[in-house]
């Protein structure tokens, strides 16, 4: 009998987490903005990858072919100094949207490790790590990576993931301490601390796991963000080195006034990438929010 109730418990249980599963997918189904979103991010990243795949030639340049406007031969017209823009768009979404990926997911990983510390624990712990995020948000991030950058006295794809990394933790830091703070009360909690279970299991077993829906949607918001400031820093020559085909350094070629006037498509096309990715993700993000977190349903 009793593992007839066992299992008839254990039935019930998948029972519940598949319709559940099934409600949140037919209410993302509903957010069209979000359904878009997803669509616009899935279509970019396989180009993207596809174009990797293959080998598009994207540095090769053809000093007869400068500026040329799009054409049959080049549909997103040449740079400069005759490269094909298209493939340089192509590699430079691998790129850009690798450095967003990797920033968001390990910064996401540290915040949300030192906001569970900082929240579990409490008094000095928590006290010591919220004023280290205090002086690193004392401070504007992009000074900070400008400080960053000149301090390491050089530009690579390696510093800028590191600089990222170093100074994009405190969001999701701040949302996860809260959120601990609050849970650490709840009777599930003592009851497991009640019965001996070590801090770390009941931290990030027992803890954790009602935690990971704000942090899905605040890492996959964070993409978008990190996404623009690799742009930015590259657009006034603090990020990853030139010869590396970011959507940045590929914007970073049309600050000559004659390029803006007399060339649109060199920089109408990366910064559409740029818009239409980031808005991408962040239609995506705003649907995750709204399936995942409980504060919204």
């Amino acid at each position: 009998m009793g593992n007839q109730a066992t299992v008839s418990i254990k039935e019930q249980n998948k029972s519940a987490a598949s319709s559940l599963l099934k409600k949140n997918i037919r209410k993302f189904l509903n957010n069209k903005l979000a359904v878009l979103g997803l669509l616009v991010v899935v279509i970019m990243l396989v180009a993207c990858v596809v174009g990797a795949i293959i080998g598009v030639d994207f540095s090769t340049p053809h000093l007869d072919q400068m500026k040329s406007a799009p054409s049959g031969t080049y549909l997103f017209g040449t740079d400069t100094i005759g490269r094909d823009l298209l493939s340089r768009v192509l590699i430079g979404g691998c790129y850009s949207i690798f450095i967003g990926v990797f920033c968001a997911v390990v910064s996401s990983v540290i915040g949300a490790a030192l906001g569970a510390v900082a929240g579990y624990f409490g008094g000095k712990v928590d006290a010591v790590i919220v004023r280290i995020s205090e002086l690193f948000q004392a401070f504007p991030q992009l000074v900070l990576v400008m400080m960053l950058v000149a301090i390491l006295n050089q530009r690579g794809l390696g510093n800028l993931l590191f600089i990222f990394v170093v100074t994009g933790w405190m969001t999701t830091f701040r949302m996860v301490r809260n959120e601990y703070m609050s849970l650490k009360n709840e009777t599930y909690v003592k009851v497991c601390e009640a019965f001996g279970m070590s801090r770390s299991n009941v931290m990030f077993k027992q803890i954790l796991p009602n935690v990971m829906s704000p942090i899905i949607v605040s890492t996959t918001t964070n993409v978008a963000y990190f996404i623009l400031q690799e742009a930015s820093l590259s657009f006034i020559g603090l990020g990853v080195q030139d010869s590396t085909p970011t959507w940045g350094n590929i914007l970073n070629a049309a600050k000559s006034l004659q390029v803006v006037t007399e060339s649109w498509w060199i920089w109408v096309f990366p910064g559409l990438a740029i818009t239409l990715f980031v808005l991408a993700i962040n239609f995506l993000g705003d649907g995750l929010r709204d399936v995942l977190d409980a504060k919204q349903q």
